[in-house]
C-alpha cells in the first residue's frame, strides 16, 4: 500500500466522527493499519537491503573479471565484463535511491503512528487536545525536503562514478 493510498484511509477513518467513542475506535484503527505499513516498509526495506549487497558483490565480480581479462590480454571478455559493470553500478545506484525512499517512509508512517497515538490518548482520557499546525502538512514538507535531500546525494553519486569510471578508463586511477 502506498503512502497516499495509506493517507486516503487513515483520512476515511478519522473524518466527520465528533464522538468521541467514535474518534477513538477511528484511531485504534488507523493505528493498526500504520502497524501494518511500518512492517511493510520495514520488510522492503530488508529485502532493498540484501538485494543491494547481492548487487555490490555482482559488480564486484563483474570488475574482477574484466581485470583478469586485460592481464591476459582478453579485449573482448574485458569488454563483456565492463558492459555488466556498468549494468551493476546503475541498478545500485537504482536501489540506494530506492533504499533512501523507503527509509523516508518509514520514517513517515512512524511519525503519523506517534501522532495518532498521543491522540488515541487524549480521546480516550477525554482531554481536549490543544490545536497544533497540521501534522500532515509538516510531515509532507519534511518528507519533500529528505527526497530531494536524497535524490541530490544519489545524483552526486553517479556523478563521482561516472569521474571515477573515466580516470580509469584515462588510467589515471592508480
Amino acid at each position: 500500500m502506498g503512502l497516499d493510498e495509506l493517507r486516503a484511509r487513515l483520512d476515511r477513518m478519522l473524518s466527520g466522527s465528533h464522538d468521541r467513542r467514535q474518534r477513538a475506535g477511528g484511531l485504534h484503527d488507523a493505528l493498526v493499519e500504520l502497524k501494518v505499513a511500518a512492517g511493510q516498509s520495514r520488510d522492503a526495506l530488508g529485502a532493498a537491503e540484501q538485494e543491494l549487497a547481492v548487487e555490490r558483490q555482482r559488480l564486484e565480480d563483474a570488475e574482477r573479471r574484466g581485470r583478469l581479462a586485460a592481464n591476459i590480454g582478453d579485449a573482448e571478455t574485458g569488454r563483456i565484463a565492463e558492459e555488466f559493470a556498468a549494468k551493476h553500478r546503475e541498478r545500485i545506484e537504482l536501489l540506494e535511491r530506492k533504499i533512501s525512499v523507503i527509509r523516508d517512509e518509514l520514517a513517515y508512517v512512524e511519525r503519523e503512528y506517534q501522532t495518532l497515538h498521543a491522540q488515541l490518548k487524549e480521546a480516550r482520557t477525554g482531554a481536549n487536545p490543544v490545536p497544533q499546525a497540521d501534522p500532515l502538512e509538516e510531515s509532507d514538507r519534511e518528507l519533500d525536503a529528505l527526497r530531494w535531500k536524497a535524490e541530490r546525494e544519489a545524483r552526486e553519486e553517479a556523478a563521482k562514478q561516472q569521474l571515477d569510471l573515466l580516470k580509469k578508463k584515462l588510467g589515471k586511477d592508480r
